[in-house]
């Protein structure tokens, strides 16, 4: 199984960013067949070379293994990870956001909605706006030099 081509083949994710350009929080892979744990040990060591983790998870891969292949397949791979490369998405979609609700454009139907008000629409950008800053902050984040205290 050489599942380093299905993982990291971008035109298989579902967002529209480059996967590596950020920094990874964490992944998950869901391997589904007659595959042995040593071929999947194998390529996750092949893709750790390529990706890059925040420092307080360095090896932030969990596998699950489920013998039983989906129907017509001898054997998939499912990638779920946690990436900062998805502010890059997020700040294109705050932009286009920006550039309608300036205008107000179509602002209109969802303040037909019951319950949905001006203050809310701007609550979720501002939400916006601090996962942004969040996944900003991961991207950039390094150790801290704690310096722990001699025992005399």
């Amino acid at each position: 199984l050489d599942c380093t081509i299905a993982v990291e083949a971008v035109v298989s994710t579902q967002s529209t960013g480059d996967l590596r350009k950020g920094v990874f929080l964490s992944a998950g892979l869901l391997v589904r067949g007659e595959v042995a744990m040593s071929d999947v040990r194998r390529n996750i060591d092949r893709l750790s070379e390529s990706t890059r983790f925040i420092y307080w998870n360095k090896d932030g891969w969990k596998t699950g293994l489920c013998w039983v292949a989906s129907c017509g397949l001898r054997h998939s791979v499912l990638s779920l990870s946690n990436s900062t490369a998805i502010r890059y998405t997020f700040e294109g979609l705050r932009e286009r956001f920006s550039r309608l609700y300036n205008r107000r454009a179509h602002l209109h139907h969802y303040l037909n909605v019951d319950g949905m008000e001006a203050e809310q629409v701007e609550a979720a950008y501002e939400s916006l706006n601090n996962q942004i800053a969040l996944y900003s902050e991961m991207e950039s984040a390094e150790p801290l030099d704690i310096v722990k205290p001699c025992v005399i």
